[in-house]
């Protein structure tokens, strides 16, 4: 069995565990339940995640479908082996935390290329963009709670959660944008690091 396997070989697991089902029905209920906040719907990636998990013997074709005049599906079921895997997989990924670098927290590494206005602005934008995000967020979840049970938003729960941390994170850093309490000269910062660089080469080796 593989050692790493995708959000999405996990949704297709988990939908399998309901029912029998064709790629087109997983992709629907993907979109009503709102797991388009954790994946991506694209088609393709459900097929390859479809072609994997067959692959490895965890799940398989039960059947064709037909619905009126359009082209016959396959329909896929879990297997015994497939149902063991996805509760191995479930258990390894909530307990064990996962070293991950998020985009945003790369790019910060790389803020100091920037001057301190134009980091301003772009920092305003993301705030303006986050507060907007954990607004949406808030009132799918407060919609979608009125016909499901909270334990199938909780994945919403946690990104939202996620959102207005790094707000509150973002907004303080804004803060001390505008206060001049961050600032930084990217020529002084070359200028000591070739200095350390000069120095450094002096250096006799041990």
């Amino acid at each position: 069995m593989k050692s790493y396997y995708s959000l999405w070989d996990i949704a297709v697991l988990a939908l399998l565990l309901e029912d029998a089902m064709h790629p087109y029905q997983m992709q629907r209920l993907l979109h009503e339940r709102h797991k388009d906040d954790i994946l991506v719907l694209k088609r393709g990636s459900l097929y390859h995640a479809i072609n994997r998990l067959a692959k490895e013997g965890l799940i398989a074709a039960a059947g064709n479908e037909r619905e009126g005049r359009r082209p016959e599906r396959t329909m896929y079921r879990i297997t015994p082996q497939g149902r063991r895997e996805l509760t191995r997989v479930l258990r390894q990924k909530i307990a064990v935390p996962q070293r991950e670098t998020p985009e945003f927290m790369g790019a910060l590494s790389f803020l100091v290329f920037l001057d301190r206005e134009d980091a301003l602005k772009r920092l305003e934008e993301r705030s303006e963009r986050l507060g907007e995000e954990t607004k949406t967020i808030a009132a799918g979840l407060k919609a979608a709670g009125e016909w499901v049970e909270r334990i199938n938003l909780i994945e919403s729960e946690y990104l939202l959660a996620m959102r207005k941390a790094e707000l509150k994170w973002v907004n303080a850093l804004l803060e001390e944008l505008r206060t001049g309490a961050l600032n930084w000269d990217l020529q002084k910062i070359f200028h000591r690091a070739r200095t350390a660089k000069k120095t450094a080469s002096r250096m006799p080796e041990k």
